[in-house]
């Protein structure tokens, strides 16, 4: 099994124009999707979900899309924060806080603080989060902490990441279609195995999780190196 599982949540806006309906409603529905893929993970005992809800690029939708999403988060805060909680799950916020309103902070923090002694599953959700950001706020932060150019190591900027206390994710699924990874987790992915999934998220459930851990499960992981009969490999 996979501990850590990251996915691009894609396909809302799709979901909602096949229906002909606004696609704030296919956000609406995505919601849904995401509290049904948290079950199935902790069902299969998996420690860390990280979800890409909303990117740093994702603020060149239209006005009307943006605040709908805004205001979707702090429902789905209001609905689900005490489900959540119940079911084990400790959520994290990820991505650059500033630009967001004080009530949706005030929102996050709830969260973050009612959930911080949960421990059956730890759910990352990456909001205003960029890979490039997450590497240049970093590099700040370790300056900042004084760390020599000279002992600046993979390792030691590691820590200094969003998400230093995960490990790097095992599995990487990108729903809707797509074949990239949009600026998602560009530094913990440099040895994680990808699915891409033509199912719309919306849609997503047990069933194309398994099918993407079955072919996860199938890969031959080296991490670089070669597998050689009854010798184990370490990342």
């Amino acid at each position: 099994m996979p501990r850590h599982v990251a996915i691009v949540m894609d396909g809302n806006g799709r979901w909602a124009k096949k229906r002909f309906l606004p696609r704030f409603f296919g956000h609406k529905q995505g919601v849904d999707a995401l509290v049904r893929v948290v079950q199935a993970c902790i069902d299969r005992d998996i420690e860390y979900l990280t979800v890409f809800a909303f990117s740093s690029e994702n603020w060149k939708r239209p006005s009307d899309e943006v605040s709908g999403l805004m205001g979707l988060v702090l429902a789905a805060v209001s609905r689900y924060l005490a489900r959540m909680g119940a079911m084990g799950v400790r959520i994290r916020i990820v991505g650059d806080r500033e630009a967001v309103s004080d009530k949706l902070r005030a929102a996050w923090a709830e969260a973050e603080n009612s959930t911080a002694h949960n421990s059956k599953l730890t759910l990352n959700v990456a909001f205003n989060y960029g890979g490039r950001w997450d590497i240049v706020q970093a590099c700040r932060k370790a300056m900042e902490a004084g760390v020599p150019p000279a002992e600046l190591t993979e390792a030691k900027l590691s820590e200094f990441m969003a998400m230093s206390y995960a490990p790097d994710p095992d599995l990487f699924i990108r729903t809707g279609g797509e074949l990239r990874i949009s600026n998602f987790m560009l530094w913990q992915t440099a040895y994680t195995e990808f699915v891409f999934s033509d199912c719309l998220w919306p849609e997503f459930g047990e069933a194309q999780l398994d099918e993407a851990i079955a072919a996860f499960r199938a890969r031959d992981r080296r991490f670089g190196g070669v597998n050689v009969p009854g010798v184990a490999q370490e990342a």
